[in-house]
């Protein structure tokens, strides 16, 4: 048996010892592309769950192993010399299909110097590898997009920073704006005359965004002209949008009486707060009420003035404990404001009792308030 072995471990040595052998990596490029047809038209709308199949016959290496197919993307006129984009096909790689969003599409058209709201074409091929041995296919085809007028890469955090902003123009010290929606952004803060403008970090060289009337634009400076003032910022990047909404005042709306008790001031940091009010239930014959809810006054960007009411997620409520979950004191927005649905109730340790409360619009967490009895 021993002989045997060592005659088998002789022919393995002197296999690893030959120098004639050399990897195959001869094949044939893709002879041709067949999906989506040439000079398709396609509407992006990078906000949905859309998707574009490219597709193509398979390369054919000699030895019959496997190939690497990538799909890359030109400008009408490229030669695919320095393409805009590459993209490995699906199954990591080695299916002859790719298969791409239109968030996707719609970033390889910004890279291609489409602009947004402007339709314009795509080329694109599929490059076929065995090893070091690269393919361009044997054709090309092209694609024609209409970008939506948003921007081709959405940022994934934004920040609010310049002289104007609480925070003042140290970039490490930028205001961090909530995610409301894919896309969407928003900031509740005071702006003071001067400068300032958005970014996609706060470290580093960002990416940076200004307001110009009601658009969003990448680059440039917005400036605060009117004085120091509380605002609601909110960037649309789907749309290249801009709400540029005045927080005049927050009155908490006290529904037995049917009328507000009380303005609650800006204290800076996203945050109103009133100190020590009192608070006092009415007394009905079945007992004593205590619902509450709040409204914000604002101004539009042209100055025409409105209301918006913040309540309960709940069409009614009863009085919370310390066990109430911290959901309770949520701020949702609601649009039905009569005098009684969506309020909260305040804690029975309330009634009569100096309290104070504060109504929060942080980015850190989810909109809400609190009652701090004294």
């Amino acid at each position: 048996m021993q002989k045997y072995l060592i005659i088998i471990l002789s022919v393995l040595l002197f296999s690893c010892k030959r120098d004639d052998y050399s990897l195959n990596t001869n094949l044939q490029p893709v002879s041709k592309l067949t999906a989506p047809l040439d000079n398709k038209y396609i509407k992006l709308q990078p906000t949905t769950s859309a998707t574009v199949s490219f597709e193509w016959d398979q390369a054919r290496a000699e030895d019959g192993s496997l190939v690497v197919y990538e799909v890359a993307f030109d400008k009408a006129d490229g030669d695919f010399s320095s393409p805009v984009a590459k993209y490995s096909s699906d199954g990591g790689g080695v299916q002859n299909r790719l298969t791409l969003s239109h968030k996707d599409l719609n970033s390889i058209a910004g890279k291609a110097g489409i602009a947004s709201l402007a339709t314009g074409k795509l080329k694109w091929t599929v490059l076929a590898s065995k090893g070091y041995n690269i393919q361009k296919a044997a054709e090309s085809k092209t694609i024609e997009v209409e970008r939506p007028n948003g921007f081709a890469e959405i940022p994934t955090d934004v920040y609010l920073t310049g002289e104007a902003t609480e925070a003042g123009a140290d970039l490490s010290k930028a205001l961090k704006l909530k995610s409301t929606a894919p896309g969407v952004y928003e900031i509740y803060t005071s702006l003071k005359n001067g400068k300032y403008h958005f970014t996609n970090r706060n470290t580093g060289t960002p990416s940076t965004y200004s307001v110009m009337g009601t658009a969003v634009k990448e680059g440039g400076e917005s400036e605060q002209t009117t004085g120091t003032k509380v605002y609601r910022l909110r960037l649309d990047f789907n749309n290249a949008a801009a709400t540029v909404t005045e927080i005049t005042s927050i009155g908490l709306w006290f529904a037995p009486l049917n009328k507000f008790l009380f303005e609650i001031s800006y204290a800076g940091n996203s945050t109103w707060s009133i100190k020590s009010q009192l608070i006092t239930f009415k007394q009905e014959s079945w007992g004593r009420d205590e619902r509450y809810k709040f409204r914000i006054a604002v101004k539009d960007s042209d100055g025409n003035a409105g209301d918006e009411w913040i309540g309960s997620s709940n069409a009614d409520n009863s009085r919370p404990t310390s066990a109430t979950p911290l959901s309770f004191w949520e701020l949702k927005p609601i649009s039905n404001n009569d005098q009684w649905n969506y309020c909260y109730k305040f804690a029975a340790e309330a009634d009569t009792k100096n309290c104070d409360i504060n109504v929060y619009f942080t980015a850190d967490k989810n909109y809400t308030h609190e009652v701090i009895v004294k």
